[in-house]
């Protein structure tokens, strides 16, 4: 009877020993898991900030050269208003002339479709 209580005894360590073995490896593939996600959000954040600064180097490209072209444009506007200015002085006088005389200068007539009463 001792013999089958000491194989009783030594399967219970044995399954002990498998449960302790087990639980540690558990253990152990939990702080894998948490070690591979902590390096995944490292790796992900790493190459979030590399693709924000290509896309502020990219946005910075185009953006500046819509601030030159914003300039030129700003730059045309005010010649062509400069330009519109000075063509109204140079032309002002002769056309106020042209229209006061279209308008002041009548010369009555009868017109052809008229019938005199009889």
């Amino acid at each position: 009877m001792t013999s089958q209580s000491q194989g009783i005894q030594q399967l219970l360590q044995a399954e002990k020993r498998a449960k302790d073995k087990l639980e540690e490896a558990k253990k152990r593939k939990g702080k894998r898991l948490k070690q591979a996600k902590e390096e995944a959000t490292a790796e992900i954040d790493h190459y979030r900030l590399q693709r924000e600064k290509e896309f502020r180097n990219k946005e910075t490209n185009v953006m500046g050269s819509q601030g030159n072209l914003s300039a030129k444009i700003e730059e045309q506007t005010t010649e062509a208003i400069r330009n519109l200015t000075s063509s109204y002085h140079r032309n002002m006088e002769s056309m106020m002339k042209k229209l006061l005389s279209t308008i002041c200068d009548i010369s009555p007539e009868i017109h052809p479709n008229f019938r005199p009463a009889i």
